[in-house]
C-alpha cells in the first residue's frame, strides 16, 4: 500500500519508511494531554492512509505532574498488539526534563527519532543518542504564540503534532490539521492547528 507522507518533500530527522508498523512511545506528566494525542495522532494517520492505528495510555499513577506514556501504533494493516510501546520507532517528549527521569530513551529502535519539546541545543540535553537521531523544537513557545493556553499552562499535545510531522513523515500536516479540527470545536481547533504549523516549522535537528 502506498503510504502518503511527506517524506519525499525534505523530512527534518529520519524518514520513516519500508516499514509495515510503527512504534511511538509518548512522555509527558499527568495534565500534559499525552493521551489524548496519542489518540489524534492515530486519528491523523489513519487519514495519512495507515490501515492500522491504536493509541493507549499507559497505567499507573496518573496524577497531576507525575511522568505518564501513552502508545501509539500505525501500521500498514491491522494490529493485534495490545500491549505498551517498549522498543519505540519514534519517541515523543512533551518536557524535557522527562529525558532522564522518565527514562524516555529506554529501547529506541536503530534509525529512530526522539523529538523533543526544548529550546536547548541538542548538546544540552543529555541524550546519548547512539543509532536514533534527536530533534527539537520550541513546542511551549508554538503554543503560546497562538494562544492554547489552559489554567495559564500552554497545552504542548497537539501543537507537537505539528513536529511529529515534520520529523517523521508517518502523518501530513494537512491529516494533522483535520484530526485536530475532527477533536476540538471550531473555535479551540483553530488554535491549536495554529500552534501545530507553527511548531511544524519550528522543527530542527
Amino acid at each position: 500500500m502506498a503510504i502518503t507522507t511527506r517524506a519525499e518533500e525534505g523530512v527534518i530527522g529520519l524518514p520513516m519508511t519500508g516499514k509495515a508498523m510503527y512504534e511511538i512511545r509518548w512522555h509527558g506528566r499527568g495534565g500534559q494531554g499525552a493521551v489524548t494525542s496519542s489518540k489524534i495522532l492515530a486519528e491523523a494517520a489513519f487519514r495519512s492512509g495507515w490501515k492500522g492505528v491504536t493509541a493507549a495510555p499507559s497505567f499507573g499513577a496518573e496524577r497531576r505532574g507525575a511522568p505518564i506514556t501513552a502508545s501509539t501504533r500505525v501500521a500498514t494493516d491491522e494490529i493485534r498488539i495490545l500491549s505498551q510501546v517498549t522498543t519505540p520507532d519514534v519517541v515523543v517528549v512533551l518536557d524535557d526534563s522527562l529525558i532522564g527521569v522518565g527514562k524516555a530513551a529506554a529501547g529506541i529502535q536503530p534509525g529512530g527519532v526522539m523529538i523533543v519539546n526544548t529550546v536547548k541545543p541538542i548538546a544540552e540535553l543529555g541524550v546519548a543518542s547512539g543509532d536514533f537521531s534527536v530533534v527539537t523544537a520550541d513546542v511551549t513557545g508554538s503554543a503560546l504564540a497562538a494562544g492554547v493556553v489552559v489554567g495559564g499552562q500552554p497545552m504542548v499535545n497537539t501543537a507537537i503534532l505539528g513536529s511529529i510531522a515534520a520529523a517523521t513523515g508517518l502523518v501530513t500536516m494537512e491529516s494533522v490539521e483535520d484530526a485536530i479540527a475532527k477533536t476540538f470545536p471550531s473555535g479551540p481547533a483553530a488554535k491549536n492547528i495554529e500552534a501545530a504549523r507553527l511548531a511544524f516549522e519550528c522543527t530542527k535537528a
